[in-house]
């Protein structure tokens, strides 16, 4: 989990940023008010940890949605393309060994960075939604939160956005590439 507290500083500078993006992208959240939002990130600093790393890692996270039956509000990292701080990554840890004991320089892998980061991978749904919010990964790709009986064949998903189009792709878990990251969601 990351850090539970930010500095004061570090805070006020965060929810500056969230809110100009908020404000500058109001097609993601209509009938959305930034004060409800603020209201709710108050109230939970571990959350604000956690953005702060999905913006520390090229994230863009914005408010995507409302849970009306939780009363949360739904993050999404919304950079146009897969956030720079979270590429050359494998699917999952045993992935990750694999290329490490071939040699191979990894940055991580997308399981345990979300964890960390105190964040969930998105889904193919949550993907194709955010892909109905805008164009994403037209030039990147992005790994997401793959089923379970595709890992257990040493597979992994990831997606793109080409020819105006939302394409879903499969490879191994240990498989990385310089374009390739992955995007996280948050409730808060």
């Amino acid at each position: 989990m990351p850090t539970t507290t930010l500095a004061k500083k570090k805070r006020d500078e965060l929810l500056s940023t969230l809110k100009a993006r908020f404000e500058s992208n109001m097609k993601r959240h209509k009938g959305m008010a930034w004060a409800d939002v603020l209201a709710r990130l108050q109230a939970g600093e571990r959350k604000l940890a956690s953005l702060q790393q999905m913006e520390a890692t090229g994230g863009e996270p914005d408010v995507v949605g409302f849970d009306k039956q939780t009363g949360e509000y739904i993050f999404y990292d919304c950079a146009p393309q897969s956030p720079i701080g979270r590429r050359s990554i494998c699917y999952d840890g045993a992935g990750q060994r694999k290329r490490e004991e071939e040699g191979l320089p990894v940055a991580g892998n997308v399981l345990d960075m979300a964890v960390a980061m105190g964040i969930e991978p998105l889904s193919e749904e949550e993907y194709r939604y955010l892909q109905t919010l805008g164009a994403f990964d037209t030039k990147s790709q992005s790994w997401l939160k793959t089923p379970v009986a595709i890992v257990e064949l040493g597979g992994a998903i990831f997606a793109d956005r080409r020819y105006n189009t939302v394409f879903v792709y499969h490879n191994t878990a240990p498989c990385f590439y310089r374009a390739r990251g992955f995007r996280g969601s948050l409730r808060v």
